[in-house]
């Protein structure tokens, strides 16, 4: 397999070098981002995965990196991975708890070779607690923070919110967040530290407004019965005849009089205010959505302060006037994929490579990185020892 290209420096975080040591889900996420951010990011592939269950050329978290591959269980693994961690400013790993460390890679065997690291832990439960070496998923941690049983209609079961509001709210940018933090840290003062970044203390952390809002009294622990929740009629979806649908967000006074307008209610419909004709409202609203169909609506509400915009689709979405306008979307290699976010005006980001092949970038890595370990023919663990190291 052809060696990767060395990936020019683009964006804020140019010259910063991340180590991930391959997982699924939001470590390989929050790793994408700081490889968009500029980052050098090399991800420390295992014979034989992880991975999604598609063709790595189509999984977009392996953009902007490079890649190489180490056993871990091999007797010398774990030097390989150490060695790189001297010459890097980050790590990610998404273990569950101790398995770094039975692997020889832990936040101790790091810092004894780089003090200045930061070492950056990414989990559902966290690093301790009853559930903390419990297996789970981005559903099981939102169900026990609460968020999840915000989402939805009264009387019908929470949806799953796909794995956006836990792996990559909660987890990745979480994560994120604190690895930028601590690097801060670690150039003022020389000293790196330990990043513990959980999805169930983001998940809980991103509600705090809501917490807010209940110990005041202004939310209802209950769903569809708030403001924001699908309770409050000029807050939520509503089909269209074509079974499509429209999002309706007129919160304040004034976009909710354009909407009404533009949705062509009559002049008596109850109150906004009055919580107890909410569902009367609701079901005028929803009789005139069916009236048309969504594109038909979406026309009415084009270039109004309504607050009104069609549900599209993921087919649809990079084609919409306004994304295509900004380029939210781009095509690489024939595949189209968000673009980086955010946006900064000195040191703008790209998609610069498509997703890393497993161990493709081991050659240049080695090079560039100053690790020749990396390019030696690796030595196999007798069975026991793999066993041992399993996670």
């Amino acid at each position: 397999m052809a060696a990767e290209a060395r990936t020019p420096g683009h964006g804020p975080l140019s010259g910063v070098r991340v180590v991930e040591l391959a997982g699924i889900g939001p470590g390989p996420f929050a790793a994408m981002l700081l490889a968009d951010l500029g980052a050098d990011v090399v991800r420390v592939d295992r014979p034989g995965g992880p991975g999604l269950a598609i063709d790595p050329a189509y999984d977009i978290t392996l953009r902007n990196k490079r890649s190489v591959l180490v056993d871990l269980k091999a007797p010398d693994g774990p030097d390989r991975v150490l060695d790189l961690a001297a010459r890097a400013d980050v790590l990610l790993e998404g273990y569950r708890p101790g398995v770094a460390e039975r692997l020889g890679v832990g936040p101790e065997a790091c810092h004894a070779r780089n003090p200045r690291l930061v070492y950056g832990r990414m989990t559902g439960w966290g690093q301790d607690g009853p559930l903390a070496r419990r297996a789970g998923h981005d559903l099981t941690y939102l169900a026990v923070t609460g968020t999840l049983g915000m989402i939805g209609r009264p009387g019908e079961p929470p949806p799953p919110p796909a794995n956006l509001l836990g792996d990559y709210a909660g987890g990745s940018l979480y994560l994120v967040v604190g690895v930028l933090a601590a690097l801060h840290h670690a150039r003022v003062t020389g000293t790196g530290q330990v990043v513990d970044a959980a999805i169930v203390d983001g998940a809980s952390h991103l509600a705090a407004m809501i917490h807010g809002m209940f110990a005041a009294g202004a939310w209802q622990d209950r769903r569809a019965a708030n403001l924001l929740d699908g309770g409050c009629p000029y807050y939520g979806t509503y089909e269209t005849a074509d079974g499509r649908y429209m999002a309706v967000g007129a919160l304040e006074e004034r976009f909710y009089d354009e909407f009404l307008h533009l949705l062509g209610l009559p002049d008596q419909t109850p109150p906004r205010t009055d919580i107890a004709r909410w569902g009367e409202l609701r079901a005028r609203i929803e009789a005139r959505f069916r009236t048309r169909t969504r594109d038909e609506w979406t026309a009415v509400f084009e270039g109004t302060d309504a607050c009104v915009a069609p549900v599209l689709s993921l087919a649809e979405a990079p084609h919409h006037p306004h994304l295509a306008a900004r380029g939210t979307f781009t095509d690489h290699g024939g595949l189209t994929q968000p673009a980086p976010a955010p946006r900064f005006s000195a040191t703008p980001t790209a998609v610069r490579s498509g997703p890393a092949r497993p161990g493709a970038g081991t050659q240049d890595v080695a090079r560039d990185w100053d690790v020749p370990r990396l390019l030696r023919e690796p030595r196999s663990a007798p069975a026991h020892l793999q066993r041992k190291a399993s996670s």
